[in-house]
């Protein structure tokens, strides 16, 4: 049925269940129907059929009514990040080329006041469920539109790794593909939502506490900031009953602690992209049976791992990592040409599958450094960092180097912490090959990467 249709019907079920929360804020199923109903027939005039919508706001009540409004109308929430600078956001706009902006201004002036008319809105399907932009990480953003309709079903799970029914802490901001996915999907099939404003460890640990949270997706960069909280161990999260974590590759000693704290059953790994071409999954137990692996392929996905020359490569053989799924194409480029080769999709990264299948991801392939003729994996270097306990974050980028092409170079965020260069340097030197010690150092106390753990690479280059 129609995504309005099936919050209209969740709504029918149980009026008075919570749908979302936001600090003190609480919309409940009945609510949320009603106000969303009111604020689609205020956009009407505006907002037509497969129009796109561009949700520019932060995590909270006013979001969650913006997308549910537009679905009610049959159009397509297009999220973007209220922090934009103006250039990405002007470029981003002329791509869309939206019916509606929602923005605070818009909230400012009544946008999403609710109408008094109380004329039945028809039931409307759009063409694309969603329209998120990339992070513009590695150039000009663009659009991904996905090719899935405004349909679900809200009796069933919306993956295998995803449970049926929870009590959801959406930890990420909105406007980025995988917390919306997974938050609005969840929303769509009876989850309860339980939003933080923005992410913060402590937070976290008091809202899966307090909310009795039972699922959660986490980004490696929330894991560690979790695990280094002070008092953390205090917090009970016994109701915790699955965390998923994606976005980037884990460390092997993060991802270990975590499995040692919450146990093997309730960590789960998932590999995707925002455009969904190809998902990989992997339990703890699996992992800890393939250390380092992001798993096997799942929901009709299939990978390869090719040479250069286009050819499979064999097991344990490092190359481009491909992928596609069964059903076809799951995503549209506005703004940019799809990377397809043969029917085959590719994310950027290099990687390797071992003999019995499980996919291993090494790094970006546009992140790659080659120093003095040696193949360095920046991932290798910033997980050994890390590690370090003065550490919170850190990025490691090729600089030019007169002899050996390219050089290691590290941004290391100490936050607090008492650490000097050389002790950093003695520190992965233990632990490195010599050809991945950073050979240059930049020690600084603002966070390098934000809450989905994403950087813009080229801003340290």
């Amino acid at each position: 049925m129609s995504i309005g249709r099936a919050l209209t019907h969740l709504a029918d079920a149980a009026p008075d269940a919570v749908a979302v929360r936001c600090g003190d804020a609480i919309l409940k199923r009945r609510e949320l129907d009603r106000v969303a109903d009111g604020v689609a027939r205020a956009w009407a005039e505006r907002v037509g059929h497969d129009d796109l919508v561009t949700i520019a706001l932060p995590n909270g009540i006013d979001f969650v009514v913006a997308c549910v409004a537009t679905w009610k109308l049959g159009a397509t929430p297009q999220p973007l990040s209220p922090r934009i600078g103006p250039g990405e956001r002007a470029a981003v706009l002329d791509l869309a080329r939206p019916a509606l902006v929602v923005d605070a201004e818009l909230v400012r002036a009544g946008g999403l006041v609710p109408s008094d008319d109380d004329t039945p809105l028809p039931d409307l399907v759009a063409s694309s469920w969603k329209a998120p932009t990339t992070s513009g990480s590695t150039g000009r953003p663009k659009i991904v539109r996905s090719t899935t309709p405004a349909t679900v079903d809200p009796t069933a799970a919306i993956a295998p790794f995803v449970p049926r029914h929870a009590v959801q802490l959406v930890a990420g901001p909105m406007f980025h593909a995988a917390p919306f996915v997974y938050a609005m999907r969840g929303l769509m099939t009876g989850h309860e939502l339980v939003m933080l404003p923005r992410f913060d460890a402590a937070a976290a640990l008091q809202a899966i506490e307090r909310h009795r949270v039972t699922w959660t997706m986490l980004v490696p960069t929330m894991m560690q900031r979790i695990w280094r909280l002070e008092g953390r161990e205090a917090h009970d999260v016994s109701s915790l009953e699955s965390v998923l974590h994606l976005g980037a590759r884990c460390a092997p000693w993060l991802k270990r602690s975590w499995i040692e704290w919450l146990g093997p059953d309730r960590v789960v790994e998932v590999y995707a992209g925002t455009e969904s071409q190809g998902i990989a999954m992997i339990t703890g137990n699996e992992w800890l049976a393939h250390p380092g692996s992001v798993g096997g392929a799942v929901s009709g996905s299939e990978f390869r791992i090719v040479r250069l020359d286009g050819t499979v490569a064999a097991p344990d053989e490092r190359g481009e990592i491909v992928m596609r799924r069964q059903a076809g194409p799951t995503y549209q480029y506005v703004g940019a040409e799809p990377h397809v080769r043969d029917g085959w999709h590719t994310l950027g990264d290099a990687g390797w599958m071992d003999s019995d299948g499980y996919l291993f991801v090494a790094d970006r392939l546009d992140d790659v450094i080659v120093t003095g003729g040696a193949t360095v994996q920046p991932a290798d270097v910033e997980a050994v960092l890390d590690e370090h306990p003065a550490v919170r974050s850190s990025v490691v980028v090729p600089r030019p180097h007169g002899d050996l092409g390219q050089a290691v170079h590290a941004v290391v965020d100490v936050a607090a912490g008492e650490v000097t260069v050389a002790e950093l340097a003695a520190w992965t030197r233990a632990r490195l090959d010599p050809e991945k010690v950073p050979r240059s150092w930049q020690l600084v106390r603002d966070e390098l990467r934000d809450d989905t753990g994403k950087v813009r690479r080229r801003d340290h280059r």
